[in-house]
C-alpha cells in the first residue's frame, strides 16, 4: 500500500531556477502539479512540503518555497504507486511535461512534475 499525494501549485512569471544537480530550468507562468509519495507520515510530508522555511532537499522543494500552494490531494494506503499516479496524470490530461527526471531520479519515469500553461484553452 502506498501513501500518495498531488500538489498543486500556481507560479505567476516566467522564472529560472538552479534545481539541485538537474542544474537550471526554465518554468513558465502556470499550475503545476506534482505527484509524491511518503513511506509514513504522510501528514507531516505534506506539512513539510507547505512550509516556505525548510532545507532545499528534494526537486520539489525548490518550487514549494517560492511558488504559490493551492491545494493538497492526499491518498492513503492505494494499492497503485507514484508513477502509476503520474502516468495516469500523463494519459488523462492536456498537460506539458517541463523536466525530464524532475521528481522522479529514483525510478524510471520521465517526470513527477506537470505544467498547465494558463494561456491553453482546457
Amino acid at each position: 500500500m502506498n501513501n500518495l499525494y498531488i500538489l498543486i501549485l500556481h507560479n505567476n512569471k516566467k522564472v529560472t531556477k538552479k534545481i539541485g544537480k538537474l542544474g537550471d530550468f526554465i518554468f513558465l507562468p502556470g499550475y503545476y502539479l506534482y505527484i509524491g509519495s511518503a513511506k509514513k507520515n504522510l501528514d507531516k510530508r505534506i506539512e513539510r512540503h507547505i512550509r516556505k522555511e525548510k532545507k532545499l532537499h528534494w526537486h520539489i522543494d525548490y518550487l514549494t518555497t517560492d511558488f504559490y500552494m493551492i491545494k493538497v490531494v492526499a491518498f492513503s494506503n492505494v494499492v497503485f504507486s507514484e508513477c502509476e499516479l503520474a502516468q495516469s496524470i500523463k494519459e488523462e490530461f492536456d498537460l506539458i511535461e517541463p523536466i525530464k527526471g524532475f521528481g522522479a531520479s529514483d525510478c524510471r519515469c520521465n517526470t513527477h512534475l506537470f505544467l498547465k500553461t494558463e494561456s491553453r484553452k482546457p
